[in-house]
């Protein structure tokens, strides 16, 4: 295989990883109206802890364990954004 070949297959994959991402996002949605629901707080460290701990234990690599932790606590983020967004949007709607 030469370089273009392996290039289609990243394309490939990047487009099942954007899939997946936004798959994701819609459930951080739905988690960020039942922590509305139950007057949560966005931020929960413990959970966090817990994502990251079990992501480090089935991580077979070749990406580091830090890798992994920098590329879901990203993630992680943008979730909380979303659910912060949608929290200002229920308790702010427009007319």
């Amino acid at each position: 295989m030469d370089i273009d070949d392996w290039r289609a297959r990243i394309d490939a994959v990047d487009l099942k990883i954007l899939d997946l991402l936004n798959e994701r996002a819609s459930y951080s949605l739905e988690i960020g109206e039942i922590k509305q629901r139950l007057h949560l707080p966005i931020y929960m460290p413990e959970r966090e802890k817990q994502i990251y701990a079990r992501l480090e234990q089935i991580n077979n690599g070749p990406l580091s364990n830090a890798a992994v932790r920098r590329l879901f606590e990203r993630i992680i983020d943008e979730s909380r954004r979303l659910e912060s967004e949608l929290q200002h949007t229920i308790q702010n709607p427009r007319r």
